[in-house]
């Protein structure tokens, strides 16, 4: 595996064949996709820690959508990736669809977990909320992550899964909380893409106890993929969500299965 910092930004490059490039979520990292490394194991994996996240924290600066994608156009020139397929999470999601929208040459297909197009009004309120908690230091961070714990996965994996509950913890008691509070205010003012432009097959993958990506606003999303080569929406039970940490060998077999029916593109 092949690490480098490419101005200021962590990245994780490794093995061989048709390349993926991972967009991470809010309060994540590349790690959140350790979990599904076995379903691209034929693949190029790279691997992005987003502005003020994960190894990334030292970008300063306001963050935003624009700025996640300019970011990740410039690292996928710098390694001469001229097209891939992309890999999302939560707020990764809607970065990967203004990258398709904007960029479709680059874009093979998007496999998009716990997706959204842009959070709604009470969301941006609670995001703006929670940036200004995060940056109240360790003991907001630690607020921050105990209402997470129990928001945003099921009750299912906090019964079951503990080492799932530890990483999500980890994951977001590891952030700073500055770099963290723009990372809300970025997702505070996420507007939509042009989804209806997207012209990749899309693969959809939300848990049936998801608040931020719920079953019914998932398909009413695909609904909207009017131009998309091929869609697909995978509803897990008993899932939240952190869906491929939740429920890493489910999310693998349906990334594994779309991968390889669109391997061509």
């Amino acid at each position: 595996m092949a690490f480098q910092i490419i101005d200021r930004i962590a990245v994780e490059d490794e093995g061989e064949g048709p390349v993926v490039v991972c967009v991470h979520g809010l309060g994540g990292s590349s790690n959140t996709w350790t979990p599904l490394m076995p379903a691209l194991a034929r693949h190029r994996v790279v691997r992005i820690d987003l502005p003020g996240s994960g190894r990334s924290q030292r970008a300063e600066g306001p963050l935003t959508i624009e700025r996640y994608v300019r970011t990740l156009v410039d690292i996928c020139d710098r390694l001469q990736l001229a097209r891939a397929h992309w890999l999302g999470h939560s707020m990764g999601t809607i970065v990967c669809q203004h990258l398709a929208a904007a960029h479709p040459k680059r874009v093979a297909s998007l496999s998009l977990f716990g997706p959204l197009i842009a959070p709604p009004d009470a969301a941006r309120v609670a995001m703006t909320a929670r940036a200004a908690k995060a940056r109240e230091g360790t003991a907001g961070m630690q607020e921050i992550t105990q209402a997470l714990l129990q928001a945003a996965i099921s009750g299912d994996t906090r019964e079951r899964q503990p080492v799932a509950v530890a990483y999500v913890r980890e994951s977001l008691m590891r952030q700073d909380g500055e770099a963290y509070a723009r990372s809300c205010e970025a997702l505070a003012g996420a507007q939509p893409a042009a989804v209806e432009q997207i012209e990749a097959p899309v693969l959809l993958v939300t848990g049936d106890e998801d608040g931020v990506a719920p079953p019914q606003a998932v398909r009413a999303m695909a609904d909207r993929l009017h131009r998309a080569a091929g869609k697909q929406v995978v509803v897990l039970p008993r899932c939240g969500h952190w869906t491929p940490i939740e429920r890493p060998e489910e999310c693998q077999r349906a990334l594994r299965d779309f991968l390889a029916a669109h391997a061509r593109n």
